[in-house]
């Protein structure tokens, strides 16, 4: 029996899939997927109907193998979660085909013109289903808990190329059309389409790099490691199972640093910073395709069963590489992240738990730092426990025997707890990170020696004890610097940013994450030498990481916030719906 999600329709101890063939027919002109879903079914002996999650798609008909009509219906909108459409199935009903197109209210989707990409000579299209939004382009059980092989055809404009989550192409084709092939069970969440402009450049034997071909030979350049680090993550976590690892640069309106589609990495190019000190995000979306793509959260209540364990794997794979130091830069970075997030939330709340509670709510807001970094110090919490060798071992044996299944935190539990040999406390201690919201008392703090002389220059910059030009950069990476600008004091003056800026350049970095941390303090300082920066960074980058934080201090800014609000309804059409939706809260500007 399958546990029910929350933010699904599907009753899958009734109906469930168990192979999808899709055909997609790619408009760009009106902006549509004209789509058809066969889905093969697992059915219970009473089995009386297929139930499928549905938002904002336009349903034409749905028939049975023979081509037969069968009865359905959709029923009223739930917020979030939105129609469910209920196929009525007869005794001899083996597989169902439902016919369908896209709307313009299909926001995993979102089509670029033209201006909006590299080349600006050609349209682009990329699609993003996590958490919930695969249910906006292919009416499908959208749930991590069901999961299901799948091939599709894909029809589009001959000039364009198509990509999917699954066996690639390399190169256009003449007329058009493409197969695509996912023979591993995976969640609909983890089904992805992307068609544009675009060109592949080989990295290794089972890795290489796809981009518009203005941008290709720096992608090439930024992700050359990428063998390597399959290579090294091989060795921690076994046998990569995927045949192979392959990454998209996506236009700037994507929405995250990137997206752990199978077979195909999306990312976001503002990690394509020319001195690959940000590739710590390919190191992530890698270890997803054992934590997250291999063993899968059953539930969005159990996210960070995904996301903690990848950003352990993540930090252990850039150590391997480029040594302890380099890992520890990362780990107390994430660990600012984390209490700048708990502080946000408030340290009782409910969302600062890891086992969360998201019933009745959007499943996006689960997908904090929380998942990801108090996730991970548990883990490295059990490995100071048992000791590294032994927790490879079970990390190994892990991913071997939950390999193409979807599992809860309990699942998890108990699992470690067998395998582990814990002890009552050690159980005690497990549970304690997973249901007490905040952070135990007595946790493990990262250190860095090199970010510890970073932060006291900082210090010493923010009480007038050093100049700009006295502080020692030498030798500094993208971490020494972001230590440093996010570690300035919060009430930091406009004069002492143009002194920094005109030190340092900070304005005008070419690295995305130093631009984002010194706008994050030159906006409250309301340094209005970085005016201009701001606002162009707000229009040609939609990661909402970035975007969101931005807006909402410039919202507090009492000069730009009127400003910023104009400048929003400008540009959020050029933003995915994950990162406009969630702008528009902030401003309350939904349309």
């Amino acid at each position: 029996m399958i546990s029910q999600d929350a933010h699904s329709f599907a009753k899958p101890e009734e109906c469930v899939i168990s192979h999808a063939k899709f055909y997609f027919n790619i408009d760009f002109p009106s902006k549509t997927i004209h789509g058809k879903a066969s889905y093969k079914l697992e059915k219970a002996k009473d089995a009386k109907e297929l139930a499928l999650d549905t938002r904002n798609l336009s349903i034409k008909n749905v028939t049975d193998q023979d081509g037969k009509k069968l009865k359905y219906n959709l029923h009223s909108e739930i917020k979030y979660l939105g129609k469910a459409l209920i196929v009525q199935l007869k005794p001899e009903t083996k597989e169902v085909t439902v016919v369908y197109h896209t709307t313009e209210g299909s926001d995993a989707l979102q089509w670029l013109n033209a201006e909006q990409t590299a080349g600006k000579n050609y349209p682009f299209l990329f699609t993003q289903g996590q958490a919930i939004l695969s249910r906006t382009w292919i009416p499908v059980q959208d749930s991590p808990g069901i999961r299901f092989t799948w091939e599709a055809d894909v029809q589009i404009q001959s000039d364009l190329l198509p990509l999917m989550s699954g066996t690639n192409p390399t190169m256009v084709n003449n007329n058009g059309l493409y197969h695509f092939e996912m023979n591993k069970p995976v969640p609909a969440y983890l089904i992805a389409l992307t068609a544009g402009n675009l060109t592949f450049r080989s990295l290794g034997k089972k890795t290489g790099v796809y981009a518009e071909p203005e941008s290709i030979a720096s992608a090439a350049y930024e992700f050359a490691e990428i063998q390597n680090m399959l290579h090294e993550a091989e060795a921690l976590n076994g046998k990569y199972l995927w045949d192979r690892y392959d990454v998209i640069v996506l236009p700037p309106s994507f929405p995250f640093g990137g997206m752990e589609n199978p077979m195909l990495t999306f990312a976001t190019p503002t990690i394509l910073a020319g001195d690959r000190s940000l590739t710590s995000l390919i190191a992530h979306e890698l270890a997803h395709s054992w934590s997250g793509n291999l063993v899968t959260n059953k539930t969005w209540d159990d996210f960070w069963l995904n996301e903690g364990f990848t950003v352990y794997f993540e930090r252990r794979i850039m150590e391997s590489l480029y040594g302890k130091e380099y890992a520890d830069m990362l780990a107390v970075l994430g660990y600012q992240d984390l209490l700048e997030t708990i502080d946000d939330l408030g340290a009782d709340s409910e969302d600062t738990r890891l086992k969360l509670s998201l019933k009745d709510r959007d499943a996006d807001d689960g997908m904090t730092d929380i998942a990801y970094e108090k996730g991970c110090l548990l883990l490295l919490q059990i490995e100071a426990l048992k000791g590294r060798q032994a927790f490879d071992e079970f990390v190994n044996t892990y991913f071997k025997h939950f390999a193409f299944k979807s599992i809860t935190t309990e699942q998890f539990t108990e699992f470690a707890s067998t395998s582990l040999s814990l002890s009552a406390e050690e159980k005690v201690m497990v549970e304690s990170w997973i249901y007490q919201p905040g952070l135990p008392q007595q946790h493990s703090k990262p250190e860095s020696d090199r970010l510890n002389r970073a932060n006291k220059q900082s210090l010493d910059f923010s009480e007038n004890r050093i100049s700009a030009s006295q502080i020692d950069t030498s030798g500094w990476s993208s971490h020494e610097w972001l230590t440093f600008i996010r570690n300035l004091d919060q009430q930091i003056s406009s004069a002492k940013c143009f002194e920094l800026d005109q030190q340092f350049g900070f304005t005008q970095s070419g690295n995305s994450e130093i631009k984002f941390a010194w706008f994050m303090k030159a906006i409250p300082a309301d340094y209005r030498g970085c005016d201009e920066a701001v606002f162009d960074f707000l229009s040609s980058v939609g990661r909402r990481k970035f975007v969101l934080p931005l807006f909402k201090m410039l919202a507090k800014n009492e000069r730009l916030s009127d400003l910023a609000q104009k400048h929003f309804i400008k540009v959020r059409n050029s933003y995915h719906s994950v990162t406009s939706n969630s702008v528009n809260e902030v401003f309350n500007t939904k349309k």
